[in-house]
């Protein structure tokens, strides 16, 4: 094995399956970013309702009910085929949107169907990518890969923030629609030249040919069961679905109502906004990519969720963009700094033929992001953004609390092994 080199962050570049998968990823994060902001305008513009925002943003989160299966289906086939197929269909449904556009017959309805398409696909991407990055990666440098893939999520924001909004006023509907298709298919070329020995369709390791043929429906079971009798594994998905139902709506979907409507802004406010949040994202993975290994990793990610809280809470009450943009940046490393520990500590802490499993498991938490968006529409239209987002931050604040004095025997003890550096 290669040492590890003098810069942390490019010691998982050594790998040969990551120096794809990284750029893979950067593509598909970049165009994903883009389509958000791009279709989000787009339909708050178009139809004038913070309701059906909320509807758009719900849609892109319908796949979480399936995100399991998909774990189930990279345990099976491989996460790099897997990956394959899913960023194919993005492509697809991409160019479908982009001729439509170009022939002037887009409306309303139809980007909320495609949107409710790309979205039972789209929310496992993330975790088949992690998945893949643990397949490949040696232990030693997991927390330093997951933080500097955690890059391309963190640059797509900045990028698509800048470029996708603005990209639409500048040169129209089709032609930035075709810079994601585009995107798309190149992430769908560099992730078949993605993973390792153990990318292409197996069976589990040291599986019977009994075990091997077992019902999806069983492995799936077999994955619930063992999240539920893993106290760790139980309290960082409680985490996640909690985090996905009181700070991601605020934190994403609901951004152009703040721009729209309390700032009193454009795309480009829009623009700014996610672009900071991105910023802050990105220094704090660049931080953990240096410096991850001197952290306690379940620790970590109580503080970084009480921050996350603390920093929304007070974007809330920021009356202008000029003083909620910066309060945007900490909140984005404080994101960053929470979701690389847990997507770390989850994989270091389950056995090997699960990872698929316990990804899917973890995104089907997103989920939490449907009610919290759809709630908070009615909430922002009777009470006001900063209320709604009081209310949110105080409920997530007291519940994160609650999470770790239960699991505190698993979260907070310095001897406990999701604490090990």
């Amino acid at each position: 094995m290669s040492p590890i080199p003098r810069i942390p962050a490019l010691a998982p570049f050594r790998v040969r399956s990551f120096r794809y998968q990284w750029p893979a990823d950067m593509a598909t994060s970049w165009a994903f970013e883009m389509e958000t902001l791009i279709l989000g305008w787009y339909v708050l513009v178009e139809t004038g309702s913070v309701l059906m925002l909320t509807v758009f943003a719900s849609l892109g989160f319908l796949g979480t009910l399936l995100a399991p299966m998909f774990g189930v289906m990279g345990d099976r086939i491989g996460h790099r085929n897997l990956l394959c197929a899913m960023r194919a269909v993005y492509a697809t449904l991409a160019t479908t949107l982009m001729t439509l556009a170009y022939t002037g017959v887009l409306t309303p309805l139809h980007v909320l169907v495609i949107a409710g398409m790309t979205g039972l696909v789209r929310p496992s991407d993330i975790g088949m990518r992690a998945a893949l990055v643990a397949e490949t990666m040696p232990p030693v440098r997991l927390m330093g890969a997951m933080s500097i893939q955690r890059t391309t999520q963190d640059t797509a924001r900045i990028a698509g923030a800048l470029t996708g909004a603005g990209l639409v006023a500048l040169l129209g509907m089709g032609p930035a629609y075709t810079v994601v298709a585009v995107l798309y298919a190149v992430s769908v070329l560099l992730t078949l030249k993605a993973g390792g020995a153990h990318a292409a369709p197996h069976p589990v390791a040291g599986a019977t040919d009994a075990q091997a043929r077992t019902s999806p429906w069983r492995d799936l079971r077999e994955g619930l069961a063992y999240v539920w009798n893993t106290p760790l594994l139980l309290a960082l998905i409680c985490l996640a679905f909690l985090i996905n139902l009181t700070a991601f709506p605020l934190f994403t979907g609901l951004l152009p109502v703040v721009a729209k409507q309390v700032y009193l802004g454009d795309q480009t406010t829009l623009g700014y906004m996610v672009a900071s949040t991105a910023f802050g994202a990105l220094m704090g993975s660049l931080a953990l990519s240096r410096y991850g290994n001197a952290f306690r990793p379940a620790r970590m990610i109580v503080v970084a969720a009480a921050a996350w809280y603390s920093a929304l809470l007070a974007f809330a009450h920021a009356p202008d963009p000029d003083r909620g943009i910066p309060v945007l940046i900490l909140a984005g490393i404080a994101q960053s700094l929470i979701m690389v520990a847990m997507a770390t500590t989850l994989l270091r802490n389950s056995e090997q033929r699960f990872r698929g499993r316990i990804m899917g498991i973890r995104m089907l938490a997103i989920y939490g992001s449907v009610p919290g968006l759809l709630i908070a529409g009615p909430l922002i239209a009777s009470f006001g953004y900063p209320a709604t987002a009081t209310l949110y931050c105080v409920i997530g604040l007291a519940f994160t609390a609650l999470i770790a004095v239960r699991w505190r025997a698993h979260l907070w003890r310095r001897e406990a092994p999701a604490n090990i550096r």
